[in-house]
């Protein structure tokens, strides 16, 4: 497909390419070389952070071994645009599914991820044939960089909130590509776009697919709480009182990190690492030499692509526009969602929180798919990308 045949929009999309200077990486080696590091408690592990042995394994990795033009080549191999939409240049990738009828699928990732959580997935969900599955269940996937993060982003450009990111998206979708019917995936803030779209555009939106997902309030004091509910509270209250500093400051001071995550690399790896303690422990098993889940390349192909967009405090900016604008406040970790379409479900153990089935479904009453994955967690695409192709076609098979 030629940038000629897309849908008449008022905007042509224009083909994108990546091509960072020798320049800029040159300084990032020189930044890293130059780290001055602080002390830490003896012993304390990642009790009060990102752990101090832990980051100098992955800053030795990122100075003596790691490589981004492997990287850039490979996102390179996927087509790329970039179109002007609400004030913003939207970067996506666009591949085309094989087969007669691929379904259109929109992917949104979250934070702190990038479309980096999606490279490994894309093949096996466009060519399904090459990788034990059928050619019919093969999808046209839209992948576009969240304004704000990697390469949908320019110096002092409009901050969208949750609201506006979806309508851009469903834009995008529908006046941009042609896609008047297509299906949604989303996780972390992508979780509640999809949730957005399915709400505002049902005419568009076949079915949606999420795994972090919005859920009703809990029940009255009355209620007697099921084993699986039970475990659901220790993992919410776990979650809330000790894994949600980042949101807080990024909801209400972003521009005061702007200055560290923008100067120091260093400062940059070590908050986008230290997301919550499942999510660090499954990553730091790459540098303890496993292999399964993430590699090292994996984890540093992401901080690097937030370094050289330089876009850890536009990507950060979200929280603030979700905690300070209000249309978005219908957009709650806690609020009935109001979605009346499909909607499919995968339970991943180590997520933030798994919600039960019986709230899920209050969550979504149309609900065609809920099953509890063997593992995987919060970056779960990213983690365990063939299963999660499987789930998706499964999820999306019915409503072909």
């Amino acid at each position: 497909m030629t940038v000629t045949s897309f849908a008449q929009s008022g905007v042509a999309p224009q083909p994108f390419r990546i091509a960072v200077e020798e320049t800029t990486l040159f300084d990032l080696k020189r930044r890293l070389d130059a780290t001055r590091w602080p002390d830490e408690v003896s012993d304390s592990g990642w009790a009060f952070g990102t752990d101090l042995g832990y980051l100098k394994s992955v800053i030795n990795y990122w100075r003596q071994d790691y490589d981004w033009r492997k990287y850039e080549r490979m996102l390179n191999g996927f087509r790329q645009f970039t179109v002007p939409l609400n004030d913003v240049d939207v970067h996506f990738i666009y591949e085309q599914g094989e087969g007669s009828a691929p379904l259109p699928l929109l992917l949104t990732h979250g934070w702190p991820g990038s479309i980096v959580e999606f490279h490994e997935l894309i093949p096996l969900l466009t060519h399904p044939s090459a990788h034990g599955g059928e050619a019919q269940d093969a999808f046209t996937i839209v992948a576009p960089s969240i304004p704000g993060y990697g390469f949908s982003f320019r110096p002092n450009q409009r901050r969208l909130g949750l609201r506006e990111i979806a309508d851009t998206f469903q834009h995008l979708m529908t006046h941009v590509l042609g896609h008047q019917r297509f299906v949604a995936h989303g996780h972390d803030w992508g979780a509640f776009v999809a949730t957005r779209l399915g709400y505002a555009y049902p005419q568009n939106l076949a079915g949606i697919h999420i795994t972090l997902l919005a859920i009703p309030r809990m029940r009255g004091a009355g209620h007697n709480p099921s084993a699986e509910e039970k475990r659901f509270y220790e993992q919410l209250d776990h979650w809330l009182k000790e894994e949600t500093g980042y949101s807080w400051i990024m909801g209400t001071k972003p521009q005061t990190l702007a200055y560290a995550l923008t100067d120091s690399p260093v400062g940059l790896a070590a908050w986008l690492l230290d997301h919550d303690a499942r999510s660090y422990e499954l990553i730091a098993r790459a540098f303890a030499g496993q292999e399964e889940g993430l590699t090292r390349d994996d984890i540093l192909d992401n901080i690097t692509l937030y370094w050289l967009t330089n876009t850890a405090v536009s990507a950060s900016r979200l929280y603030w526009e979700t905690a300070h604008n209000v249309p978005t406040r219908e957009i709650a970790f806690f609020a009935p969602t109001g979605v009346k379409i499909p909607v499919a479900v995968s339970a991943y153990p180590d997520e933030l929180y798994t919600a039960p089935r019986s709230w899920t479904e209050q969550a979504y009453p149309k609900l065609i798919h809920y099953n509890r994955m063997a593992k995987g967690g919060h970056f779960a695409a990213w983690e365990q990308p063939q299963s999660f192709s499987e789930e998706l076609r499964a999820s999306f098979r019915s409503l072909r």
